[in-house]
């Protein structure tokens, strides 16, 4: 899927299907159209599949499995369909779609713990319908088809996944390829979902782009393709003052590394002038490193005025630390009145004294300090993590970019964005720097909040993500993102 993507929840795509049905005039069109739809989608990604089990529910996501299971019954497949004591059909549709399925020879077999032979796996047992943990007889179910030597196609979600929140409670489906129907599931571009839907794919079932408006999206999911949108080139006599000066703050006694990834991700991403402002001792080291920036020994506050003045953004957070010094910076720069990127040690001070911030400051917290932030448990965060992030924004009145698989940004006011971009290897010491400074350096090149944030987590993860397909996700660091997030910052 290519983005700006519009994202739904189960409302809203309900509603959805209830204005095609009628529009159709038939509730059973509809699940002949997603039924053929997944049997078009397993003849694509696996044609060469002979031996074919579905797994089918009770509701209508088991109607769309009887469908596809038909289609391939006709089309000479050898077919099984498996399901649990008490699953037979319940609704008109999915009764009619199970009926059709047995005239075209289709056999019906009683899960008997084992998928058994197969060379693909269709999941059609619950759809958006579940949002708990499969009960013990389903979880067995599940455990088979994840168990199974195949490939395995879910249809609409990978049951035992929430498609409103991406939370999986218990046992789900870990699916190699995701069919969804009509329209995109937010809960599936973030969090745990991501474990369990593998490549995502949609159908929308020629039914009209009016039958799920674009103002019912509750998200919209960017991608690397994305970035043109925000990236625009450079005027041939541009200057240096033109592209905004960083003031990065952080690097308490032995923290120095962090703020140096935080200036050097700002520089990389095209800010004109970054100091930073740092504990004697790192000053030398990060002249070393990064001569391009502009080191200072910073003792107190008062150090920090004419810095703070000059800046067009201030970012504070990497290395600060949580004592004395790194507390009487992060007050300073609060109220200095200057937009604000805010991050690692300075959203545990917020934390501890939280406040409304200006409207175009940007926090960028991952989980944990998500939690500490809205004073619940890191596993209420992850189990919503958008309900999680428009938490924050209320909370604190301005950009949140909630990190983590699927990083949700949101803004007052604005549709959340969920990032498509980023990979396992960057849960690393670091990785969060370096997303401080992009965001700050996009920040002073004149993007407003939101746009940097949803901008600077889009070129983070896609930076990620490159560095990654070079060397492998297992031991990347921070600075290897350097030299593609230069190249994918000109797009």
């Amino acid at each position: 899927m290519s983005g700006p993507f519009p994202l739904y929840d189960n409302a809203a795509l309900r509603q959805a299907e209830a204005r095609a049905a009628s529009r159709l005039g038939d509730d059973f069109v509809l699940m002949q159209r997603a039924g053929l739809a997944a049997w078009h989608c397993a003849l694509a990604h696996w044609p060469q599949a002979q031996r074919i089990a579905v797994a089918c529910g009770p509701g209508n996501n088991g109607g769309d499995g009887y469908v596809l299971a038909r289609h391939a019954c006709e089309a000479g497949r050898q077919v099984r369909v498996l399901r649990l004591p008490g699953h037979a059909p319940r609704g008109e549709i999915a009764i009619r779609a199970e009926r059709a399925y047995r005239d075209a020879g289709g056999r019906v077999e009683e899960f008997g713990g084992s998928i058994g032979d197969a060379d693909l796996v269709v999941d059609a047992l619950f759809g958006i319908g579940l949002t708990r943990a499969p009960d013990a007889e389903a979880a067995t179910l599940v455990a088979a088809i994840n168990n199974a030597a195949a490939p395995v196609l879910a249809l609409d979600v990978p049951s035992g996944v929430d498609a409103d929140t991406g939370n999986a409670p218990g046992t789900a489906v870990h699916a190699t390829r995701t069919l969804q129907f009509l329209g995109a599931h937010a809960g599936l571009a973030t969090g745990a979902a991501l474990e369990h839907v593998g490549a995502r794919e949609l159908a929308a079932l020629d039914v009209g782009d009016d039958v799920l408006p674009a103002d019912a999206a509750v998200a919209e999911m960017f991608d690397a393709r994305d970035l043109g949108r925000f990236l625009q080139p450079r005027s041939r006599n541009s200057h240096k003052g033109e592209s905004g000066r960083v003031l990065c703050v952080g690097g308490d006694h032995g923290k120095g590394g962090a703020v140096l990834l935080c200036a050097e991700a700002a520089l990389r991403s095209g800010a004109g002038l970054v100091d930073v402002a740092t504990r004697a001792m790192h000053v030398a080291a990060l002249l070393s490193r990064r001569p391009e920036a502009m080191a200072h020994a910073i003792d107190a506050a008062a150090d920090l005025d004419k810095l703070a003045e000059a800046a067009n953004v201030i970012a504070i957070g990497p290395g600060l630390g949580q004592d004395a010094w790194g507390n009487e910076l992060f007050s300073a720069m609060i109220d200095s009145g200057k937009p604000l990127v805010i991050d690692a040690d300075a959203l545990n001070l917020l934390a501890a004294n939280p406040r409304k911030l200006q409207a175009d400051t940007v926090l960028t917290p991952h989980p944990g300090e998500a939690a500490r932030l809205l004073s619940i448990a890191t596993r209420e965060v992850q189990a919503d993590r958008r309900a999680a992030a428009l938490a924050l924004c209320e909370r604190f009145g301005c950009v949140v970019v909630l990190k983590g698989a699927g990083t949700v940004v949101t803004a007052p006011g604005c549709l959340p964005g969920i990032i498509d971009a980023g990979n396992p290897g960057m849960a690393v010491g670091g990785m969060g720097d370096v997303l401080t400074g992009i965001i700050a350096a996009l920040r002073a090149q004149g993007l407003d909040a939101f746009d940097a944030a949803r901008c600077g987590a889009l070129l983070h993860g896609a930076a990620g993500d490159v560095a990654a397909r070079a060397g492998g996700e297992r031991g990347l660091l921070p600075s290897d993102l350097f030299t593609p997030l230069q190249r994918l910052a000109n797009p």
